[in-house]
């Protein structure tokens, strides 16, 4: 058995800040805490662009192409005939899937409004249909988004018990592989975190001063 580097640092990150700001959007929109729900999003929406833009100039297992695999490579994965080092076929899709319901999250929160109070930043440039239907969206579509999270939950628990430990590779980045260890799949993440960087502080300076001023008074 050789010991393989799965998942660069940004990744791992990504995914655990990501669980992070979505815990933090839940309980930010139960408890009326608009402020701070507008910052998590924003902070939501640097690392889903950053992990798009990663996506296609990052690591190799973190590709959007790795990510793409037919209906067939589903099927093998499923029955166990196929072990990659990266994302599984269904895991893959999952992602996407995750990407889908965040993207649209994020938008439909930008155009979101209450009608009284609080606007999204582009709701000034939308109709008022557009944003009675993004309303609309954004409370149905978190609604969907925590229904994938449980089904990845679900999947985690599943691959455990087959003795696959999906946490323990994405807390540590590395996987046990049979036979000789491939070439580098990681790329050092530093390009990435930059790149995270200059999206957030562009977000914040664009949309987020408000919301960021009444937090820090």
């Amino acid at each position: 058995m050789s010991k393989v580097k799965v998942w660069d640092g940004f990744i791992r990150s990504f995914h655990w800040l990501l669980v992070l700001s979505i815990a933090l959007l839940y309980f930010s929109a139960e408890e009326g805490m608009i402020e701070l729900h507008f910052v998590a999003g924003f902070f939501t929406l640097a690392l889903l662009v950053t992990r798009l833009i990663w996506g296609i100039i990052g690591s190799k297992t973190a590709k959007l192409t790795a990510l793409i695999h037919s209906p067939q490579a589903v099927i093998a994965s499923l029955k166990g005939n196929q072990a990659p080092l990266g994302h599984s076929a269904p895991g893959s899709y999952m992602v996407l899937l995750f990407f889908i319901l965040l993207a649209l999250q994020l938008t439909t929160g930008l155009m979101s409004s209450d009608g009284i109070l609080t606007d999204g930043p582009l709701a000034q440039y939308v109709s008022s249909a557009s944003i009675d239907t993004a309303n609309w969206l954004h409370s149905l579509n978190f609604e969907l988004l925590l229904y994938a999270i449980g089904l990845h939950v679900l999947a985690i628990v599943i691959y455990k018990l087959k003795g696959k430990p999906l946490v323990k590779a994405m807390i540590t980045g590395s996987k046990q592989q049979t036979g000789t260890a491939p070439q580098a799949l990681t790329t050092p993440p530093w390009l990435a975190w930059v790149i995270f960087f200059i999206v957030l502080v562009t977000v914040m300076a664009t949309w987020g001063r408000e919301p960021l001023s009444y937090l820090l008074s």
